[in-house]
C-alpha cells in the first residue's frame, strides 16, 4: 500500500502514518517503517493497528509475512506496536530481511526522544481519526420511537435523494451518562442495504448479502426475535447495556415493532407522488448535510 502521509524521520529509518476509515467493517491506524534499501525507499514493516482484525507484516515488499494479533494476549494493538518499535525493533527489521539495516539500527539506535514523538503523533491520530456515524431522527415526524426497559427502537423510513436510495431503518438506542446513544443501527435499504455495530464507537458496517440474507427488514426482525440482541449490543461495545436488556419484554413488545415498521414500508410505497412524500426527502437530504458538519 502506498506510504502513510505523515512521516517522522527516525535517522536510519521512517515512520510513516495514515488513519485507515475507508474499510467498512474495520478501521485503525496504520504505522509503517521505512528506509532507503538499494535506492528505493522500501516498506520493511507495517503495523495495521485495527479494532476487529488487528495484524502486522514482516517484510511487505519482501516475503510479506503477515500475522495476526490477538488481542486477548497483546492487549491494545497501538500499544502494543509501540512497545515492539521500542524494544524489539532490531530483531524485526532482521526478520523482514534485511540485515544490513538491522546492523545499522544496533550502532544507532532511534533515540528515546524519537520514540515519544511518535507515540504521542500516532496516539492523537487513533483518537483523532476514528469513524462514527450519528443518525439523527427526526421525532414523531416519519417514525417513532418504542420503549422496551432500557432500550429504545427508533422506526423511521429514510428517503436519501443524494444517494438515490431510500428505506426502513431501526435505530436501538439507549441513554448513557445522561445522553441517548444510538448502538444498533439497521439500513434496510432499497439499493446499499447495511447495518452498525457501535455507530459512536467503532462503528464497524456490514453490508447485507440478498441472496443469503434474504428482505433486510423481514431478515432484522428475525434477529430480535430469536434473541440476538444481547449479543449484538455487546459487539457494539456496550455489554452493561446487553446484561440490562429485559428478553421477555422484548419479546412481548415484538409484534408493535414490526406492525410498525412493516406500516412504515407500507406508507412511502403508497405515497410516492404524495408532496409529503416529497418534503419528507428534503428534511432527511437536509438532515444527512447537518450530520456531516
Amino acid at each position: 500500500m502506498e506510504k502513510g502521509g505523515t512521516v517522522i524521520n527516525a535517522g536510519p529509518i521512517d515512520i510513516a502514518m495514515s488513519y485507515r476509515a475507508e474499510i467498512m467493517d474495520d478501521q485503525g491506524l496504520c504505522l509503517q517503517v521505512y528506509s532507503e534499501i538499494d535506492g528505493h525507499d522500501t516498506e520493511i514493516l507495517r503495523f495495521d493497528c485495527f479494532d476487529q482484525a488487528p495484524h502486522y507484516h514482516y517484510g511487505p515488499e519482501n516475503h510479506n509475512i503477515r500475522l495476526h494479533l490477538d488481542k486477548t494476549t497483546a492487549g491494545n494493538p497501538l500499544g502494543w506496536t509501540i512497545g515492539n518499535l521500542r524494544n524489539n525493533l532490531t530483531a524485526m527489521v532482521r526478520r523482514s530481511g534485511y540485515d544490513d539495516l538491522a546492523d545499522n539500527l544496533e550502532a544507532n539506535p532511534v533515540s528515546s526522544e524519537k520514540l515519544d514523538e511518535i507515540e504521542s503523533t500516532a496516539r492523537e491520530m487513533s483518537l483523532g481519526g476514528r469513524r462514527t456515524v450519528h443518525h439523527m431522527m427526526p421525532e414523531m415526524l416519519d417514525g417513532d420511537k418504542i420503549t422496551v426497559g432500557n432500550l429504545k427502537f427508533g422506526l423511521e423510513y429514510r428517503h436519501l435523494p443524494q444517494i438515490n436510495d431510500e428505506g426502513m431503518a431501526i435505530h436501538v438506542l439507549s441513554d448513557i451518562a445522561g445522553q441517548e446513544v444510538e448502538l444498533l443501527a439497521f439500513d434496510c435499504f432499497q439499493n446499499g442495504p447495511h447495518y452498525h455495530y457501535g455507530p459512536r464507537n467503532q462503528d464497524i458496517r456490514i453490508y447485507w448479502d440478498v441472496t443469503t440474507s434474504g428482505e433486510t427488514l423481514a431478515w432484522t426482525l428475525d434477529q430480535f426475535k430469536q434473541g440476538k440482541i444481547k449479543s449484538m449490543i455487546t459487539r457494539a461495545g456496550y455489554p452493561t447495556i446487553a446484561n440490562d436488556v429485559d428478553e421477555e419484554l422484548l419479546q412481548a413488545t415484538m409484534p408493535e415493532i414490526e406492525r410498525r415498521s412493516w406500516e412504515l414500508v407500507e406508507m412511502n410505497n403508497s405515497s410516492a407522488d404524495d408532496p409529503k412524500a416529497q418534503l419528507i426527502a428534503e428534511l432527511d437530504a437536509l438532515r444527512e448535510k447537518v450530520a456531516a458538519l
